[in-house]
């Protein structure tokens, strides 16, 4: 079943009538995600339940659910995830899978599960109906608990249009929880687009951090996620994102007459990740990228940056692009196959040791730039200590870095893992675990209950 409604003529508000229709088209395809999440706290290591609901869309018939990116944050695991749809005598609830989360839009996408095929009621997108300012809008959501999260609208005009680093709608309305994820529809009855709120950069933000407002996310912006939905989160071997391994700073006009340069911007390269495609061209700190796959980087303050980040994405891993850069004032072209992003931290394998209390986590590369560890230190690292655990009482902590078990050298998380079992089988009354934490390293020494 498709959700649209086809063949309503443009106009300046919604009637009592098309509101109605809208209601009954759209709200079968709404749903109540339940989920509990594992919170930690970054300091002591302790970990907190804590229940949460959000409004879920279904936007495909077999089971695509898309609900807001705040069910996932850095610190927070969520699970026993499931979704109800329909009401009274015809609800049902489903479980559901989270899939891994897109890095340039605040969604989360679940799959349900269902030992039989399902045809559901579902939102289709229009892509290319482009909102414009001033646009009365839709919105469908969930209203409270104390509501019976009853589905409900409310309406909402476009008050601004930001160009960049993409094109931001905002949105007039004081949204309300359980209206965020919701679809929004135009007069002609298309679903355009989304509620929703960026995350901020203290929250993990990292591409798009047009936080603290009411944004509608176009369809242009997450159809890509439905027509080629995510692969399940953490597991191994999904190709990621696009990705040429560098850290940047815009080209501002003061560092241009230091350099002597003309004041036409660019990307002065201030890092560059060993074994990242940049480096096997031979990018240096100091290059300036002023040219990527034939378009002029003219980047002159800090959001302009993002823009770059874009053209790689949009370069596809595996493709060779052309890259012009200034190096001491002369220009030169180099050319580049673009690979594909490492697994992040959010996307880091772990392993729960039952014995000492500890839950460990691989290094990824995104960890190492931002705790300027050196290739040469290899290991695993703590995410999270039990309360009351042997590794609690032996002072561990987070973001302890475990560099040898007992006698067993550790590198990997396998190598964590079997060191663990065998001195299982060994049962020592103390196991000592050597460790950095910073620059500084050093012994804790644990006491198991084996």
């Amino acid at each position: 079943m498709f959700l649209l409604v086809h063949g309503v003529p443009a106009q300046e508000t919604f009637t009592s009538g098309q509101l109605q229709a809208l209601h009954q088209k759209v709200t079968p395809a709404i749903g109540l995600v339940r989920f509990s999440s594992e919170v930690i706290n970054p300091t002591s290591g302790e970990v907190s339940k804590r229940d949460g609901n959000a409004l879920g869309l279904v936007v495909s018939p077999g089971g695509l659910v898309m609900t807001h990116g705040h069910m996932v944050l850095e610190g927070t695991t969520p699970f026993n995830i499931s979704v109800t749809l329909g009401l009274l005598a015809e609800e049902k609830e489903y479980p559901a899978k989270l899939l891994r989360k897109p890095d340039d839009i605040n969604v989360v996408f679940l799959q349900l599960e269902s030992p039989t095929p399902l045809d559901l009621p579902h939102v289709t997108f229009q892509s290319d109906a482009a909102p414009v300012l001033g646009q009365p809008l839709v919105i469908f959501g969930m209203l409270g608990d104390s509501m019976d999260f009853a589905p409900a609208w409310d309406e909402a005009r476009i008050n601004a249009v930001l160009d960049q680093p993409r094109t931001t709608y905002c949105l007039n309305a004081n949204l309300r929880f359980g209206f965020v994820g919701g679809p929004v529809l135009n007069t002609a009855g298309q679903a355009v687009g989304v509620t929703g709120f960026d995350l901020g950069r203290a929250e993990g933000g990292e591409l798009y951090t047009r936080s603290g407002h009411p944004l509608l996310y176009q369809a242009s912006l997450f159809q890509k996620y439905i027509d080629a939905p995510p692969g399940e989160k953490g597991v191994e071997g999904e190709e990621g994102d696009a990705w040429l391994g560098v850290f940047t700073q815009p080209l501002t006009d003061e560092f241009a007459q230091y350099w002597k340069l003309e004041r036409r911007g660019g990307l002065i390269v201030s890092t560059v990740v060993p074994g990242s495609p940049a480096a096997e061209i031979g990018l240096q700190p100091g290059d300036i990228i002023i040219s990527f796959n034939n378009t002029p980087i003219q980047a002159r303050q800090d959001r302009d940056v993002l823009g770059f980040t874009q053209l790689v994405r949009q370069a596809g891993a595996g493709n060779e692009v052309e890259v012009t850069i200034l190096r001491a004032g002369q220009p030169e072209q180099l050319h580049v196959k673009v690979g594909a992003r490492p697994r992040t931290s959010r996307e880091a394998e772990e392993h729960e040791d039952p014995y000492l209390g500890l839950t460990v986590r691989e290094i990824t590369t995104d960890m190492r730039i931002a705790m300027n560890l050196p290739e040469d230190v290899q290991g695993v690292i703590v995410r999270r200590v039990k309360s009351g655990s042997p590794a609690q009482e032996a002072g561990m902590r987070p973001m302890v870095i475990i560099l040898r078990l007992g006698p067993h050298p550790v590198t990997t998380l396998e190598d964590f893992r079997q060191a663990v079992e065998q001195m299982a089988r060994q049962k020592p009354a103390e196991v000592s675990v050597f460790g950095r934490f910073g620059a500084a390293t050093g012994f804790f020494r644990l006491n198991p209950r084996w």
